[in-house]
């Protein structure tokens, strides 16, 4: 049995000196379509995010990829204004600068994958007037996506937030507010991304 431990541990070291990691920065920009989950009448906003990554590739399966994101989110929401049967929408802003990264997995080693991570986001300013949304949020994202030889990649996303804007934690029955009434980010994504070639 030593033996056998032996031989995979000289195997492993072996494999990983021989393998070649990858290290490419890169920016990433593009469309953010928001919305807030329970929330009666609300649209979703259109908006953009923009930031840095950093790409490291382990073997041309998998790479992860560390980022930094500023994500303009929110909602488009009805508000009322006279009697309650004139209304208007106004576009309620919250902003993220976004620390995350995403595992990817290309199919055969081609340029298709699939993306999947966390992320935390940490607002960094809002237009709510009456009400003080928290002060950071954490999401799971998903996507997919395709790197074309020259570094330029087409991504989609889902951002799924996982905290609740006020706070609730949807556990308890607080004055009737009940889980299915948590207000929780919800973001679709398309985008580009370019990696830079390094030597």
């Amino acid at each position: 049995m030593k033996k056998i431990a032996l031989i995979a541990f000289v195997l492993f070291i072996g494999i990983s000196t021989q393998a070649q990691v990858k290290v490419s920065p890169g920016l990433r920009g593009g469309l953010n379509v928001s919305t807030l989950t329970n929330i009666d009448y609300n649209n979703s906003k259109t908006d953009f995010y923009v930031g840095g990554l950093v790409n490291i590739k382990f073997n041309k399966f998998f790479s992860l990829q560390p980022e930094i994101t500023y994500s303009r989110q929110g909602d488009e929401g009805r508000e009322d204004i006279g009697n309650g049967n004139n209304y208007r929408y106004v576009n309620y802003e919250l902003n993220y600068i976004t620390l995350g990264a995403v595992a990817k997995f290309n199919f055969n080693g081609g340029g298709f994958h699939i993306l999947a991570g966390p992320s935390l986001d940490i607002k960094i300013d809002d237009n709510y007037i009456n009400t003080n949304p928290e002060d950071y949020d954490l999401a799971i994202v998903g996507g997919v996506g395709y790197t074309l030889p020259n570094g330029l990649t087409l991504e989609a996303r889902i951002k799924q937030g996982l905290v609740d804007i006020y706070g609730y934690n949807g556990f308890y029955n607080d004055n009737d507010y009940y889980y299915d009434d948590v207000i929780l980010n919800q973001v679709f994504q398309i985008g580009i991304s370019y990696t830079f070639k390094t030597k």
